[in-house]
């Protein structure tokens, strides 16, 4: 009989369970849509379920149980980004029967007419922590922070988890602007939504091209780099194809994400 290798207790890694970005790209589901799973310092954290995330967690192998789930973080609230948070909060309770995990989001995911977290869900979790700019959050040996607000239509923070000295950094949609890359100057490990090929002509657009990509990584100098959430223009030009061209250029390790794809966190990876 095989054996099956089970995860230690600080076994850190990153699942992407979708690499979607955009919305035609989402609506046709050219990638998946779903979250990006973590387990960090002995916790199980979903970050950003979008569309179709419970499915994955069921589809994924192994099998990635809803009702291990320590905690979910929404970066925004935009609907890639939470349109599965109130399912997931009801299947990682088994329907408020254990009441447990903690949501970390956005003050916008909570209140106000765009809010995207049920009312009648809220009283099935532990806790509800708001995140603000900047901002330092612990559960159990888990440590993250903020980044600096984001330029988008909704109010966005990236994530900076610490992992054995290693700052894992979520460079999550925005659009450029110069104090960007001093916000992410401590980043180890970037994984960086990366929508579309060329800048949008209209201002309007708020997410990164691979131009801004470029001159991000060049001030940044992460040991690693992650390219995700694809757009139209990305899946075309073959998002692969793109990081080798980043790899070869910047001399540092560049690399587009799949659907499915484990990133093992190490440190000095």
């Amino acid at each position: 009989m095989p054996q099956v290798r089970k995860i230690r207790m600080y076994d850190n890694f990153v699942k992407f369970l979708g690499t979607a970005g955009a919305r035609f790209v989402v609506a046709k589901q050219l990638r998946s849509s779903a979250g990006t799973f973590l387990r960090i310092c002995g916790k199980n954290v979903l970050m950003d379920p979008g569309p179709g995330t419970l499915v994955r967690l069921a589809k994924s192998r192994p099998k990635i149980e809803a009702e291990e789930l320590d905690a979910i973080i929404l970066t925004h609230m935009h609907i890639d980004h939470s349109s599965d948070v109130n399912v997931v909060i009801d299947a990682m309770t088994n329907g408020g029967l254990n009441k447990g995990g903690t949501l970390f989001a956005t003050e916008e995911c909570l209140s106000g007419e765009n809010k995207v977290v049920l009312k009648y869900l809220r009283g099935f979790l532990e806790d509800i922590v708001v995140l603000k700019e900047n901002s330092e959050y612990r559960l159990g040996d888990m440590r993250f922070r903020t980044s600096l607000r984001h330029q988008h239509p909704a109010e966005t923070y990236g994530i900076k988890f610490d992992v054995d000295g290693e700052t894992v950094s979520f460079l999550v949609d925005t659009g450029f602007f110069p104090e960007l890359a001093r916000g992410y100057a401590d980043s180890g490990i970037l994984i960086i939504n990366t929508v579309m090929l060329k800048p949008h002509k209209s201002p309007r657009i708020k997410h990164l091209s691979v131009d801004d990509v470029r001159r991000l990584i060049s001030e940044i100098k992460p040991k690693k780099v992650i390219l995700t959430h694809f757009g139209m223009t990305m899946l075309r030009a073959k998002p692969w194809k793109v990081a080798d061209e980043l790899k070869d250029e910047l001399g540092i390790d560049v690399t587009a994400a799949s659907d499915g794809m484990k990133l093992e966190i190490r440190h000095n990876s």
